[in-house]
């Protein structure tokens, strides 16, 4: 459901407009009654992470953080 507001509305109340948005909210702005814009979130609405999601179907190796060899460095680093 979207919020109908004027474009007077959206100037004097910008941040309190902004928030709602970014909480999930999609504002119309119109100009004299006329719908002129749509606001919507840039992402959509955040959900819970879940930790751990998959525990126990990967591993990571012990030397996962271990430096790289010499001669892959110089491949990265373009020597």
């Amino acid at each position: 459901m979207s919020n109908i507001i004027n474009i007077h509305v959206a100037k004097t109340h910008l941040s309190r407009i902004v928030d709602e948005v970014a909480a999930g909210a999609e504002v119309i702005i119109a100009k004299a009654g006329k719908p002129m814009a749509r606001l919507t979130p840039l992402i959509g609405v955040r959900r819970e992470k879940k930790l751990g999601l998959l525990k126990g179907k990967i591993k990571v190796s012990d030397d996962f953080n271990a430096p790289l060899p010499a001669d892959v460095m110089a491949d990265f680093e373009g020597r």
